[in-house]
């Protein structure tokens, strides 16, 4: 069932992102990997239990900061995606393929 709330989700997120920004079928495979990076971001954060505001407070930083970070991945500098990993009590590991 959770499965299909994430599909559901996601497919919102598509729908949304076409209806709103012209070009965007053009520059979807970007986007969508800029999603998913945020999604990954988010997921982390909760299956340690973490809020927002307790990344932003081990980032020294601000809960809208966080929020930005996994809402809009597509700005993130992989410094700030090490740091965030480290935030959590994980690493961060790049995969080039």
């Amino acid at each position: 069932m959770r499965s299909d709330r994430k599909r559901d989700e996601l497919q919102a997120f598509i729908d949304e992102q076409k209806a709103t920004r012209p070009g965007f079928a053009e520059g979807y495979d970007e986007g969508y990997r800029n999603f998913r990076i945020g999604v990954m971001l988010k997921q982390a954060r909760l299956n340690t239990g973490m809020s927002q505001v307790e990344v932003a407070e081990r980032l020294k930083t601000h809960k809208s900061a966080i929020s930005r970070i996994e809402n809009h991945a597509e700005d993130v500098k992989l410094s700030t995606l090490v740091n965030y990993a480290e935030a959590l009590g994980k690493k961060l590991d790049l995969l080039i393929h």
